[in-house]
Order: C-alpha cells, then structure tokens, then sequence
C-alpha cells in the first residue's frame, strides 16, 4: 500500500498507471495507491496507532522530524543508480551521513516574465537584479505590478541564495541567516516594495502569483514549475516565458528546490517488497511514466534529456536544479519560518528594518537550532 495526498487528476491518475505498470511486471507483490484528505493527520495517526501504510510520502519539511522521531527505515543503499538523483534532493533525505529515502520528484522556482509587456517596452528578460529592477520600473502601472510576490521566507530565501547567503550553517546547527549578503538581497527585495514597482498578491488583487501572471496584473512572477500546467489550461493566450532567476551582485546563481520522498517505516512488516516497488516508482520506466503524465520534474539526472523534449518550455527549472537548494532544515523549523514571514511583512511594510529583521529570524532560529540538535 502507498499512501499519499491527492493531488490534482493528472496527478492520480499518472500514479495510478505506475502503480498498474509496476503489479503487470512482476506476480509476487500486489500495490495500490491510497490518496487521503488530510494526509498529515491520518500519516501521524498510523505512525503512532502502529498501523503503518508500507510506502508512504514524506515532504522535505517533515523529514527532518521523523528521522528525529526515529521512524523512518533509511534504504538508500538498497536503491538502484543513487548517484543518478540529483545532489540537492540527495542531501535533503539525507542524515547521519545516510540516505533514508528515494526522491520522488521536485520543483524549482524561476522567474516567469510576460513576453508581450517586455517586448512592448523593447525588453530583453532579466539576468541581473540591476535588469529585473529597470524592467519593474518600466512596466509597473496603477493596474500593473512589476513584480508580485509575497514575502515569505520559502521564495524570500531564494534571494538569499542567489547573493551568496544562506540560512543555517552547513551542519544545520546554527542560523546564517544575519549575513551581509542576506542583508544586500532584503535591501533589494525591500526596495521594490517601497518604490511601489512590486506588490503582494492581495495588493495585486490576485489570489497567486499564477493568477496574477495569467489575468495582466503582474509583468514578472516568481513561481515553481507548477505554474505551466496552470498556465496552459488556465490561460492558454497569454504570452510569457520562463527564465531562471537574475543573477545577484556576485554573479552568483541560486533557487530553491522542493521535493517529497517515498519513505518506509522503520517497523515496516513488507520492507523488502516495499523498496521493490520503490525501486520501480523512481527507475527510469515509473518516474518517466509519471513525470509524462504530470510535468513534474524527474529527480533522477539521466532522464532530463527525454523530459525536456516532451516539456521544452520546462527546461530552465532542470537546469536551475543545478544551483537550487533544499528546503528543509530541522524539526520545529516551522516556527522560524511563522517568525520570517511576520518580520518580511513588517519589513515592506515599513515598521521593520531589515537588521532587526534578520536578528529576530537569528534569534528563534538558533533557539529552535540548539533544541533540535540537542
């Protein structure tokens, strides 16, 4: 049995063939995959009550909680081609120097501009944060934002990455994110807010950042992967391209990835089973039946070439895969993410400055830190 979310019918629906592909291979294990509403809940629930579902999804925020927690089987050794995946979603299921659990696929923010706003005003896409800047302020209007994004800490952070910051320290012991270079990426941030060349998406009068690009309202979004298949069935008419997020004052590169694994419960009753049929979700027949049939990003490196041919239009997020880096850092962390987004919100709103910003993202930060690694 695999547990998961449900996610969109193409979604289901692509997984429901892997999963037949996978029972047709072979006559000794029979698989089915069970989407819940819910899914957290009724995941601690078997967790706990001991009535654990064989395969289940872990998201990179949780991960860090149930390798803590001590419930999670660590199989990456009995996993086919590991060095296929690629390093960033390698390194964030993995700890105490094991991989735990195979990535099931990903997504990877970039910037999505609209094409006929840019060529309009004689605009090439942005490659520097001096270009995304110029353009905001050519193509910002009363009905036009130049730039919508609302500022959290998982698309702030990316920012963060692309001026040579970081969050924690490599070992995830303690905060980095009080840094010089975090400080030059709000300072950037900040200023397209106070100049009136970005908006929120309420400010935008768009539900997200999709929205915003699909009905006008927005000249340059910053979005994940997702946002193509909204496009295509949303807004089939509106011209817009994709590129990978401007370069900050080093020239530097950066992005941030997020990914789910398939994990197996530490007390699993069908281990050797289970990693068979993991081992099929994430080889080169399962994954590619199940990216073709949702456009999801393959986690595995060999398969980016065939992707990219039945999904041009998506290869900027592979190719930012090679500079994104994992969300996910330890458990608890959900409350230094609840205090970064208070002190951005109060920061573009102007009741924050961007260093007691980043003290007070420091400060719960390294607290959550010290309990986690206690």
């Amino acid at each position: 049995l695999l547990l998961g979310w449900s996610g969109s019918d193409a979604e289901n629906k692509a997984l429901n063939q892997v999963v037949a592909d996978f029972n047709a291979s072979q006559t000794e294990i029979e698989a089915k995959f069970e989407p819940v509403p819910d899914y957290d809940t009724v995941l601690q629930n078997a967790l706990v009550g001991g009535d654990v579902p064989d395969v289940f999804y872990v998201s990179v925020q949780n991960f860090p909680t149930f390798v803590r927690d001590e419930v999670l089987m660590p199989y990456g050794d009995k996993l086919d081609n590991v060095e296929d995946f690629y390093p960033a979603l390698r390194d964030s299921f993995s700890a105490n120097d094991m991989l735990y659990c195979a990535p099931k696929d990903f997504s990877v923010l970039a910037l999505q501009i609209n094409t006929e706003m840019f060529e309009k005003a004689g605009l090439k896409p942005p490659t520097t944060w001096d270009e995304m800047k110029a353009a905001a302020k050519a193509l910002a209007t009363d009905s036009v934002a130049g730039f919508v994004l609302n500022p959290s800490l998982d698309r702030f952070a990316a920012f963060f990455y692309v001026a040579g910051g970081d969050i924690t320290n490599a070992d995830k012991t303690e905060m980095a994110v009080n840094s010089a270079e975090n400080m030059a990426a709000l300072e950037f941030l900040n200023s397209l807010y106070s100049e009136g060349l970005a908006k929120t998406t309420a400010d935008a009068n768009a539900g997200w950042g999709g929205e915003a690009l699909g009905k006008g309202l927005a000249a340059m979004v910053m979005e994940g992967n997702w946002v193509e298949g909204f496009m295509k069935d949303s807004y089939p008419d509106v011209k817009y391209q994709t590129v990978e997020l401007p370069a900050g004052p080093t020239g530097a590169k950066g992005s941030l990835a997020f990914t789910v694994c398939y994990g197996v419960a530490k007390n699993a009753k069908n281990p050797e089973a289970s990693i068979k049929f993991i081992n099929y979700l994430v080889g080169p027949d399962g994954m590619k039946t199940w990216t073709d049939g949702t456009g999801v990003l393959p986690s595995r490196m060999s398969l980016a070439e065939g992707f990219i041919k039945q999904f041009p239009e998506r290869e900027v997020y592979l190719k930012s895969a090679e500079f994104a880096h994992g969300w996910g850092f330890a458990p608890g962390f959900n409350q230094v993410e609840t205090k970064a987004n208070e002190q951005l919100q109060l920061l573009i709103a102007g009741q924050a400055t961007i260093e007691d910003a980043l003290k007070e993202i420091e400060s719960v930060g390294n607290t959550v830190l010290a309990e986690a690694n206690k």
